[in-house]
C-alpha cells in the first residue's frame, strides 16, 4: 500500500475525551482515517508504528508534554515527513514560538472552531506554506 492514493492518515495524542470524540466526528466526517491515543507515552511509539501523515499533538498529556513529542519526531529522520498540529488551551505566544521553534508546522489554541481545525488540518496535508498569525478578524 503506497502513501499516494491512499486516505490521509492522521493520529490524535490527546487526552480529554470531550475533545478526541469532537476530533473523532470531524476527522470521520472529512474522511481520513484516525487514530487516538490519550497518553504522551505512548505517542513516540505509535507514531513510528503507524507513520501517520499528520499528528494532531495535545501540549498538555499525561507523562511525556506534545513538546517533547513535537522534538522527538523531529529529531527521527525517518518521521521528516509527518506534520505536526500543535492544540494547546493556552494559546500564548510564547506557547506557540516554542511549538514552532521545536518543529511544529501548525499550532491551534483550544477550544478552536471546528472550521479552522478543518482547515489547518487541510492546509498541512496539502503541503500548503504556513500562515503566520492566521487570517485577520474584523
Amino acid at each position: 500500500m503506497g502513501a499516494d492514493g491512499g486516505k490521509k492518515r492522521i493520529l490524535v495524542v490527546e487526552d480529554e475525551d470531550n475533545i478526541a470524540i469532537a476530533l473523532d466526528y470531524l476527522l470521520t466526517r472529512e474522511g481520513y482515517d484516525h487514530d487516538r491515543v490519550a497518553n504522551g507515552g505512548e505517542a513516540m511509539a505509535r507514531i513510528r508504528g503507524t507513520h501517520p501523515d499528520l499528528v494532531l499533538l495535545d501540549v498538555m498529556l499525561p507523562e511525556v508534554s506534545g513538546y517533547e513529542i513535537c522534538q522527538g519526531v523531529r529529531l527521527d529522520p525517518a518521521l521528516s515527513d509527518v506534520k505536526i498540529l500543535m492544540m494547546t488551551a493556552r494559546g500564548s505566544a510564547i506557547e506557540r514560538r516554542k511549538g514552532l521553534a521545536l518543529g511544529a508546522d501548525g499550532f491551534i489554541s483550544k477550544p478552536f472552531e471546528l472550521k479552522e481545525l478543518r482547515e489547518e488540518v487541510r492546509r498541512l496535508l496539502s503541503g500548503a506554506p504556513p500562515q503566520d498569525g492566521g487570517p485577520a478578524h474584523g
